[in-house]
């Protein structure tokens, strides 16, 4: 399986500004600028995009995981917090909220560690990878 995304940019780095374009065409055209990314802009820019991707992968790999075990989660959350720092993309931090009915904290935080580990993102990724995670009764 491959998937794809497009990007053009027009003009300097600072001044110019480009669009994105997806397979899915879930982003068509989508505006992103030097503003979007490093001020507050309108428009994405590819911190924010990396962060959805592994939020969305990482949430995915621990429902597989949670089933494999025999648990299936009522609702799992989770949000990514993306850090580039001097230019290099340094840490990626998952928050993860779940409801998982019959499952203890041990199990929940171990397959936890499996999904932070093992999905796809995450193994993408040459940045530290932590995470927070919750256990909701």
């Amino acid at each position: 399986m491959k998937r794809n995304a497009t990007a053009v940019w027009n003009g300097t780095g600072k001044e110019g500004n480009g669009h994105l374009t997806t397979q899915s065409t879930t982003l068509s055209n989508t505006q992103y600028s030097f503003n979007s990314r490093f001020a507050e802009g309108v428009g994405t820019n590819p911190e924010e995009l990396l962060a959805a991707a592994h939020a969305g992968c990482f949430t995915m790999k621990l429902s597989f995981v949670l089933n494999a075990a025999g648990f299936t989660a009522d609702s799992i959350e989770t949000k990514c917090d993306i850090t580039l720092d001097n230019g290099a993309i340094t840490e990626s931090h998952l928050t993860v909220t779940a409801k998982v009915p019959g499952i203890n904290q041990e199990k929940f935080d171990e397959s936890v560690a499996d999904a932070k580990a093992n999905c796809p993102v995450s193994k993408l990724f040459n940045a530290n990878i932590t995470h927070e995670a919750t256990l909701q009764a």
